[in-house]
C-alpha cells in the first residue's frame, strides 16, 4: 500500500510512519525543507520535501497514493506567531484533504486532538459530549477545532475521511517534545517542584499509531475516534515516573491561581520581552482546571484499540530522552546541530 504521512518527523507522524514502514507498506513523508529528519533516518520511508500550507508540494506528494494520514499540525501552547498557528492548523488541513480528494485517495484518516472533545463534570468525556467552544483556550485547541469540522464537512460531502483524537500520548521519539514530554522531562530533570491538582488521560504512542491504523481499516466515515487509555492525575503519573526511576516525586500541590499568576508573569517576561518560549504555558495551565478526563470505549469497540500498560509507555520515553541526551543536554541546541526542527503532531 503506498502511503502518504504529514508530520512524519514529530512524535505520533514519526511512530506512525516507522510502524507502517515496518509492516512493509510503501512510506511517503511529507517533510520541510531544513526540517530534522531523526524520526525517519535509517529507514525505507522516502521524503518528499514539501509544506501542507503549499498546495502543489501536496499534490505532488500525495500523487499516485492510496492512503493519507494527516497528522501534521503546530501543537504548541506558546508561539511567536500566533496566526500561523491557525494558517497551519486550519489551511493547511485543507490543502491536504482537497488534494486527498482531487487524487482519488480511497481513505483519508485526520489526527485531531482530545481537545475538542467536550468534558463533562460528572462523567466522562466522550465522542458525543457537548464542547462549549467558549471553553477553549489559545490558538492550538481552537484552530484544531476549526480544522476537524473541515474534515468532518467532507465526510459530509462523500468523502471518506476518519478522525482520530489521541488523548496524551507517551513514548519513543517524542522529538520537539510535546508538552506531555516535556512534562516527563522536567521531572527527569528535577524541576517540578509541585503538582497541580488536575489530571488527563494517558495513552502508549504505540496504541495511538495502532488506532491510526484500525481507524483505517474499520473505522467509519465522518466519525470520531478518541484514542486513549487511562485516566490519571497529574500526582499518580509523577507518582508512577518516580516508582521507575527512584526519584522523588514532588509533594506540594500548588495553589490553581498561583500557577496562573506565574504563567503570565512569565508569559510576559519570556515571551515578550525575550521572544521566546515560557517555561509556564499560559494556555496549558488555563485548561488543567478541568481534568481531562475521556472515555475511550467506542474505539476499544468499534476500532478494537489496545490498551497497553501506560507504565510500561513512561519507562520507554524516560529511557528513549536518556538515551539521546535529553536529560543532560539542551534540547535547542540538539536540534541546531542536528539541522531543524521538526513539524510537530497533535494531541
Amino acid at each position: 500500500m503506498k502511503v502518504l504521512v504529514t508530520g512524519a518527523t514529530g512524535f505520533i507522524g514519526g511512530n506512525l510512519a516507522r510502524e507502517l514502514w515496518r509492516r512493509g507498506d510503501d512510506v511517503r513523508a511529507l517533510v520541510r525543507p531544513g526540517s530534522n529528519r531523526l524520526t525517519i533516518e535509517d529507514t525505507g520511508i522516502v521524503p518528499v520535501e514539501g509544506d501542507i500550507l503549499d498546495r502543489a508540494s501536496v499534490d505532488r506528494a500525495v500523487l499516485g497514493c492510496e492512503v493519507v494520514f494527516h497528522v501534521a499540525a503546530a501543537y504548541t501552547f506558546w508561539s511567536r506567531d500566533p496566526k500561523r498557528v491557525s494558517l497551519t492548523n486550519v489551511e493547511g488541513t485543507v490543502n491536504v484533504l482537497d488534494a486527498a480528494r482531487q487524487a482519488g485517495v480511497s481513505r483519508t484518516v485526520y489526527t485531531s486532538t482530545v481537545g475538542t472533545i467536550g468534558l463533562a463534570k460528572r462523567a466522562l468525556g466522550d465522542e458525543e459530549t457537548h464542547l462549549d467552544a467558549k471553553t477553549l483556550h489559545g490558538h492550538y485547541k481552537q484552530s484544531k477545532l476549526q480544522s476537524e469540522q473541515k474534515a468532518l464537512a467532507r465526510a459530509a460531502d462523500g468523502m471518506p475521511v476518519v478522525v482520530v483524537n489521541p488523548t496524551a500520548p507517551v513514548g519513543p521519539w517524542d522529538v520537539k517534545p510535546t508538552p506531555t514530554g516535556r512534562m516527563i522531562l522536567d521531572f527527569l530533570r528535577r524541576r517540578v517542584p509541585a503538582y497541580l491538582k488536575t489530571g488527563m488521560n494517558l495513552v502508549d504512542v504505540a496504541d495511538v499509531v495502532d488506532g491510526h491504523i484500525l481507524a483505517l481499516e474499520k473505522g467509519r466515515s465522518g466519525e470520531r475516534y478518541i484514542l486513549g487509555n487511562r485516566n490519571v492525575s497529574l500526582k499518580e503519573i509523577f507518582d508512577i515516573l518516580s516508582n521507575l526511576t527512584g526519584l522523588s516525586a514532588p509533594r506540594i500541590r500548588a495553589p490553581y491561581w498561583l500557577v496562573v499568576g506565574a504563567g503570565y508573569a512569565d508569559r510576559f517576561v519570556e515571551g515578550t520581552l525575550l521572544r521566546r518560549e515560557p517555561a509556564i504555558p499560559v494556555e496549558g495551565v488555563l485548561a488543567s482546571k478541568t481534568p481531562a478526563y475521556v472515555s475511550c470505549e467506542k474505539a476499544i469497540r468499534e476500532l478494537g484499540l489496545p490498551q497497553r500498560p501506560i507504565e510500561d509507555a513512561l519507562q520507554q520515553s524516560a529511557d528513549w530522552f536518556s538515551a539521546h541526551g535529553y536529560i543532560d543536554g539542551n534540547i535547542d541546541g540538539y536540534f541546531d546541530s542536528k539541522g531543524g526542527k521538526p513539524e510537530g503532531s497533535t494531541a
